[in-house]
Parts: C-alpha cells; structure tokens; sequence
C-alpha cells in the first residue's frame, strides 16, 4: 500500500475548460478523491459544478467530496462532505449526515482541536489550509502535523503539497495516507496528465507504516 492521490479543484475556475482539464488528469492514473471547492461561487455556480464534475469523476471511481454545503452534495450525489471551520461546524454538519457518506475536516488549531475532531467520528483529517498562498513546498506546519498524526493517530489524513509535483514526495514523507495537490496539477507546464501520472510515480515509492506490519 501507499499514499493515494487527493485532487482538489482550483477555487475559481471555468467549468467548460476545467471539465477539459479533469478529464485529462483522469487519463493519467489512481486518483482517490476530487475535492471541489469553490468558496467564493454562490450557490447555483456550485451547484451547476457539481451536477457536472460529480458523475464524471465517478465514472473513473474517484471519490467526490464538496466543500461545506450539505445540500448540494446530497442533490449531487456525491460521496461525502469536507467541512472547513471549527469542531462546531463540523459538528452541526454531522447531525443530520448519513453514515454511508465520507466526511472531512480541514483547519484545526491546535494538537488538542484535532484530537477532539477526530473523537468525532471523522473519515479523515485535512492537514493545510487552502486558503493561503501556496508555495512550491508544503507549508511546514502541515508536514509537522502529518508527521505527528501519521505517527499516532488511525484516522487517515490528507497533506496538503505545494505548487510542483516533487512536493508530492515530501507530503508523502510524513506517512500520510493522501496528498492532496491543486496547483501542481491544474498549472503544470506538460498538463493535467502528466502531472498525475508524475504525482504516482513519486506515491508509488512511498510504502504506508500499517503495510509494512
């Protein structure tokens, strides 16, 4: 076994041209989840993103995660939730959730924040904030989180990489069980293909701690 890929959707995109772009990254190997996040678009734009992006990521057996709107992912009909925000947001999130559904958190504090998130039942946790500029290397206190949990914890977690493909192997380094990539995919210079058929070669080195028992 080892770290699987984690797609995340540019936060503003034209979805014409990203349905092309997904498309090829789709062709180019394994990809475990598409997360779309868009939290700027109102609601019919992300409405209309999901009602396209959901069924033809899940037509390559990709997982579909949208980012905190419960509405949109049930008329989607995508697989899960990813929530950003507090424990409390996460919390109000799960009270009507259906347990066939992932959900993910993203945006913890603090150590003591993603112990209690994850005492609550959580599919995995989402190490980087994608809300900040992002760099060529993941920034370090993802990697110092993924490091510790990777260590510790059972629940999967997610790091997030930075804007080239080689900081995928420095993500996977922290024992993470997906790396997540944004930039490095959707503005690679040899396109969205390549990119990922790159990202899993970088994976495929990489082997998890519990494959190794």
């Amino acid at each position: 076994m080892h770290p699987r890929l984690y797609l995340v959707t540019p936060p503003t995109f034209d979805l014409d041209e990203f349905e092309r772009q997904l498309n090829q990254a789709l062709e180019g190997g394994d990809i475990a989840s598409l997360l779309i996040s868009m939290p700027d678009a109102n609601e019919s734009d992300l409405q209309a993103a999901a009602k396209r992006l959901v069924p033809l990521a899940q037509a390559k057996e990709v997982a579909v995660l949208i980012e905190n709107n419960t509405q949109i992912m049930g008329r989607s009909g995508a697989d899960g939730l990813h929530v950003s925000g507090s424990d409390k947001d996460l919390e109000e999130a799960m009270q009507s959730f259906s347990e066939d559904r992932i959900i993910g958190h993203a945006g913890i504090k603090t150590r003591h924040e993603a112990m209690t998130v994850a005492s609550m039942g959580v599919d995995y946790m989402f190490f980087g904030l994608l809300s900040l500029n992002q760099e060529e290397e993941p920034h370090r206190k993802s990697l110092d989180y993924g490091h510790w949990w990777s260590e510790v914890f059972e629940t999967p977690c997610v790091i997030l990489a930075g804007t080239s493909v080689s900081s995928v192997d420095t993500a996977a380094q922290t024992g993470a069980e997906f790396v997540a990539v944004r930039e490095a995919v959707w503005n690679h210079p040899e396109g969205p293909k390549a990119a990922v058929e790159q990202a899993n070669a970088i994976l495929s080195t990489h082997t998890l701690a519990e494959a190794e028992d």
